[in-house]
């Protein structure tokens, strides 16, 4: 229980908690053997066949409460460095704890595995597997320790993510957190005590990671005292305020007690009862997200995105889709390139082939004079070296006529005044040619040095040019000349890349009518204010890399998606523009 000095950040505190003096703690009635409580059981095991840590040696232990019975799957919760939470006479008790709360029936009947960090040849591996970012230990827990605990004592445990949570202290508890962070879909519940989200392996980034990404469905509980660490790594008792300052200003179903402990695991066991009966209670409406201090000119996801609703799945079951665009009343395109037909999706959100034949598309745009402009990357059944054209669709008559030969491209767009741009992604290159021509060969280089280029579009105003990376973490921006050519290239936008890799996966990209360019990547769909700045990161529709978007619909509000072998769309609270022609319509 914590004292009067008890503050409250982010939530209000747990009513339940009592007082007691900073390092004087005190375990409660659910922390205590009842005589009348079935205990459940606790056994141990070690696990030394790791792919994901190769060569680790660790400890574990697993508890299945008396109530378990395998024809209903259990919930889940991991604790790492988990032999400390296993003994019933300890600081924590997890047996005893959720012995009396599953009888209480004020938690859900749950399993539990005790997993301790790994050693390596005598070399602890704890600050790697838990202080890092990244999906690696999500992977090892997910793919390895719980199968093989499920194998060997033949549990069955629910595959529902809210059903499954994870708990840690110090590095354990960011650990916790990167659990749920890289994996929703199989975690949705943190509990973390002095968690060390500081700079020993990038986790002080987590606030602003937490800022601008899109929310994502978990529950947070987080802990610390007001005399945690204060060392070259940081500020504890600060990092855990900055998390819970950024959770509560995306929206997060969060809590977060701030005592004056020090950085020990005492005042952890002695809130660990009703820091359970908080994570597991009922789904609650969630807090909306802060905006009172969003400047005029910053341009927060909560401008992007509707408070509810995501992801809707237009069509699947096509091959490989690319090169999304819209048309002047707001119809959405896209190519099965694999099977070079393209198709059209109406307001009705309905999808239908609108073009059946060679040439496979990779990416496509409508020009001033109707017709639709695409990047060709040959024929389907033709030969391997056969030549990759630009080509131009005449939507009426379906007659292909191609503009450019002798060229290697990936996207392209086209300008108001009649210049189609389209990425060499192996060069390096942006090329310029104009849609009044027929098989012009080799058509000129309109910027160079770019590292993969791949998505390319233009501004509302059609004064800009961006092209995004996929080998770098770089969206460039080019001024547009009156006779076409470029200049002023800069990296004006940064893209965020995955944990420990160098390129951001840049791809397709569209701009909203307000000037702001979506670009998919590796990590989500990363939205830029107009000036450059990173808004926010889109969540995937899909696992599956989503390659090319755009905004389409009659108002065009819908951002439609291309994400492998699926089409999804989904509304949002801004607009796109359509560029060719006289329509100014959005």
């Amino acid at each position: 229980m914590l004292n009067g000095r008890v503050l409250l950040v982010g939530s209000v505190v747990l009513a339940a908690l009592g007082a007691f003096a900073a390092d004087d703690y005190v375990l409660g009635p659910d922390s205590q053997l009842k005589p009348e409580v079935p205990p459940g059981r606790v056994e141990r095991f070690q696990f030394t066949n790791s792919v994901v840590f190769p060569g680790t040696i660790r400890d574990g232990g697993v508890y299945v409460p008396a109530q378990y019975h395998p024809a209903k799957p259990a919930a889940l919760m991991v604790f790492q460095d988990g032999i400390g939470y296993m003994g019933t006479n300890g600081s924590w008790r997890v047996p005893v704890v959720f012995d009396n709360l599953i009888a209480a029936g004020e938690m859900p009947i749950t399993i539990a595995i005790f997993l301790n960090p790994g050693t390596r040849a005598g070399q602890s591996n704890r600050s790697f597997e838990y202080d890092s970012l990244g999906d690696a230990y999500a992977r090892f827990l997910i793919n390895e320790v719980i199968p093989f605990v499920t194998n060997r004592y033949s549990l069955a445990i629910t595959g529902d993510p809210e059903m499954r949570a994870t708990c840690g202290s110090s590095s354990g508890g960011i650990c916790a957190f990167t659990i749920a962070w890289e994996r929703p879909d199989q975690f949705r519940k943190v509990l973390s005590t002095i968690g060390s989200f500081t700079n020993i392996r990038g986790g002080h980034n987590y606030p602003a990671l937490i800022r601008k990404t899109e929310r994502k469905p978990i529950r947070v509980f987080l802990q610390d005292g007001s005399n945690d660490l204060n060392n070259l790594h940081g500020d504890w008792p600060l990092a855990n305020q900055q998390m819970a300052s950024a959770l509560r200003f995306m929206g997060y179903d969060h809590k977060f007690v701030l005592g004056d402990g020090s950085h020990n695991g005492r005042h952890g066991g002695a809130i660990l009862p009703d820091a359970l009966r908080w994570l597991w209670r009922a789904p609650q409406p969630l807090p909306p997200p802060l905006t009172k201090d969003n400047l005029k000119g910053d341009d927060a996801l909560v401008k992007i995105l509707p408070p509810s609703g995501g992801w809707e799945l237009v069509m699947d079951g096509l091959g490989f889709t690319d090169a999304a665009c819209s048309d002047a009343e707001g119809n959405f395109y896209f190519s099965d390139l694999g099977h070079s037909k393209l198709y059209k999706v109406g307001a009705d959100g309905k999808a239908s082939v609108w073009f059946e034949g060679n040439p496979k598309i990779s990416g496509m745009k409508f020009g001033p004079d109707g017709r639709l402009y695409g990047a060709s990357q040959g024929s389907l059944g033709g030969p391997r070296d056969e030549k990759k054209t630009i080509v131009a669709i005449d939507p009426a008559a379906k007659q292909v006529t191609v503009i450019a030969t002798d060229v290697a491209p990936n996207d392209l767009v086209v300008s108001k005044a009649g210049w189609i741009y389209f990425t060499d992604t192996g060069a390096g290159q942006v090329i310029l040619c104009p849609t009044k021509t027929q098989n012009l060969p080799r058509p000129r280089v309109a910027a160079g040095g770019i590292n993969k280029p791949n998505g390319i579009g233009l501004s509302p105003d059609g004064k800009f040019l961006f092209v995004s990376e996929y080998g770098g973490t770089n969206v460039w921006s080019f001024v547009l000349n009156e006779d076409g050519t470029l200049w002023a290239g800069e990296r004006y936008m940064e893209l965020r890349a995955p944990t420990n890799q160098s390129d951001s996966g840049g791809d397709g990209l569209t701009v909203d009518q307000e000037g702001r360019p979506f670009v998919t990547s590796h990590v989500g769909i990363q939205m830029f204010d107009a000036t450059g700045r990173l808004g926010g990161v889109i969540t995937k529709p899909s696992d599956k890399a989503c390659v090319s978007v755009t905004f389409a619909g009659p108002d065009r509000s819908w951002l439609y998606a291309c994400a492998s072998d699926k089409v999804f769309r989904r509304k949002t609270l801004t607009h796109g523009f359509y560029l060719p022609g006289n329509d100014s319509s959005h």
